[in-house]
């Protein structure tokens, strides 16, 4: 893999500074379809004469001046782009999910490389037109963010992907994690899944963990409801289905009681030793370093691009700081029926399912041998209402504030 992630990486290189070395003009119909494509010799060439140790590959840049002109309306600078994709090596997560996609994240944090299915490309270069109206319509959206698609092509093997927002920080320990999509109808992680470090749950999982729901000040409710709302409009206007919204929770009772434990563990290995290990394991544990780290250290920008969730919904540059340490953590505040304080990572993924025949088959075969409203794939007027309705009632419930 390290010859592939080098080798994307040489070609983002190529493909953003050459963009970015042209002059600025107004984005046209024609942006949208256009495909950019350069040959990347091992020997190097008069065009690309950097040389490198891998073999040779074509890399395509989709709808460049488009994806340019988002860069910039999320205020990422092209030098700030680059610094974070290519500065250091990708790296590989290795839960790809049920997709099959293959995601890669950027060192800092901030962006996730995903592998997309031609269909799921020629669909996003389709959506861009609308997708680029929504952006200057809508900018309190849990949409994907869409910095970038290429394709990588070696060995006649065609590598299509695209590179988004990060939705879920490695900083922090993450207790629990969902993908939701409001059907009942095999929803539930399987053997397997449950078994990795950091297992993705599902809708009866949730169900069952919080039949309660989550519970927001009525503030947060109202934006984070009226945000899925309107995205959800948006979806089912470009007739897009079978999308999620990924639910991730930590638990900030929780990492504290295991700090504690950390600490006493610590404490019987004897004073010295000690004082060494808590230094070393508190700096990556305890919840004091972490809201230092990502409000100092790491420095997140609050651009359009990195909004917390929390400015997502409500446009606010800094959340609001009733809560303490939850305004100093990138997410929504929350608790669960326990009463525990919970930080919630969200964000509406895998938007690139469009209602085809392909769907209508799948749904009407799924009809016949189970309750047609249980299913995941229907028709994307349905989806939408039964995501929303799920969403509000079922995964957020409404507390008055304090």
């Amino acid at each position: 893999t390290s010859s592939i992630t080098y080798s994307i990486q040489l070609g983002l290189r190529h493909a953003v500074r050459g963009r970015s070395e042209k002059p600025e003009r107004d984005i046209l119909m024609r942006d949208f379809k256009t495909i950019e494509s350069q040959y990347f010799s091992f020997q190097g060439s008069e065009q690309i004469p950097d040389a490198h140790r891998y073999s040779d590959f074509r890399f395509e840049s989709f709808a460049p001046v488009a994806f340019h002109y988002f860069r910039n309306l999320f205020c990422i600078h092209p030098q700030e782009f680059l610094l974070s994709l290519c500065n250091q090596p990708l790296r590989e997560l290795g839960n790809s999910g049920a997709s099959g996609s293959i995601f890669y994240v950027s060192a800092d944090d901030e962006f996730i490389i995903k592998t997309v299915k031609y269909q799921e490309g020629d669909f996003l270069q389709k959506l861009l037109p609308g997708y680029n109206m929504n952006l200057n319509q809508n900018p309190r959206t849990l949409l994907p963010k869409f910095f970038g698609f290429y394709s990588y092509i070696y060995n006649a093997k065609h590598m299509r992907m695209v590179v988004m927002n990060n939705l879920l920080p490695s900083s922090i320990k993450l207790h629990e994690k969902y993908d939701l999509k409001g059907s009942t109808f095999n929803r539930k992680a399987s053997p397997e899944e449950r078994s990795k470090s950091v297992p993705t749950f599902k809708d009866l999982d949730f169900m069952e963990v919080h039949p309660g729901g989550l519970l927001l000040e009525a503030e947060i409710y109202n934006a984070l409801i009226n945000s899925i709302q309107r995205d959800c409009r948006v979806l089912e206007s470009f007739k897009i289905m079978d999308y999620s919204l990924l639910v991730a929770i930590h638990n900030l009772d929780l990492a504290a009681k295991e700090e504690a434990e950390h600490r006493r563990n610590n404490s019987i290995d004897g004073e010295n030793s000690a004082g060494t290990k808590t230094s070393f394991r508190t700096a990556k544990t305890s919840q004091s370093s972490i809201i230092l780290r990502k409000g100092s250290i790491v420095s997140r920008r609050k651009l359009v691009a990195h909004s917390t969730t929390l400015e997502s919904i409500q446009m606010r540059n800094e959340p609001s700081g009733k809560k303490g340490d939850y305004s100093r953590l990138d997410g929504i505040p929350a608790r669960n029926a326990k009463g525990e304080r919970l930080i919630v990572f969200l964000g509406i993924i895998d938007i690139l399912q469009n209602y085809r025949l392909a769907k209508k088959i799948e749904h009407a075969l799924k009809a016949t041998i189970h309750d047609g409203d249980s299913i995941s794939v229907h028709h994307p007027a349905f989806y939408s209402q039964r995501f929303q309705n799920f969403m509000a009632n079922q995964v957020f419930r409404k507390i008055s504030s304090c």
